[in-house]
């Protein structure tokens, strides 16, 4: 028999209902392209800080060591390695990674749809 509620109150949520809305309601944000693209480009900027910070731990380099090897400030590396920076060159990721004792690959991915065509002569 099914106990009857008389308290008026909603049933209690158990942790795997919680834990099934939270995957349901994940699902159906993953499948939204926008959102999807968003993401993964924000889990790549996240992702390469990170990325950085392990280096140079494993390395055995503290911020100030890296920053000495630079030719920088400490604030630099500091800047270098914050979540979220996005404006790395080319040039800054090179050295950084030269002053652990090591080297990068750069991926190119190219869209499969063709992006909006722009005239990006200057006007006369």
């Amino acid at each position: 028999k099914e106990a009857i509620n008389t308290m008026n109150t909603p049933p209690k949520k158990t942790k795997n209902e919680g834990q099934r809305r939270y995957e349901e309601y994940w699902a159906r944000q993953m499948a939204d392209s926008e959102f999807r693209r968003v993401y993964e480009e924000e889990a790549k900027k996240k992702e390469l800080w990170l990325q950085l910070v392990e280096a140079r731990q494993a390395a055995g380099l503290t911020q100030v060591e890296v920053a000495k090897r630079l030719g920088v400030s400490q604030a630099q590396v500091a800047r270098i390695e914050k979540r979220g920076y996005d404006a790395y060159t080319l040039n800054t990721l090179r050295r950084y990674v030269q002053s652990l004792g090591g080297g990068f690959e750069l991926e190119v991915i190219v869209r499969q749809t063709r992006p909006q065509e722009h005239n990006w002569a200057m006007p006369r």
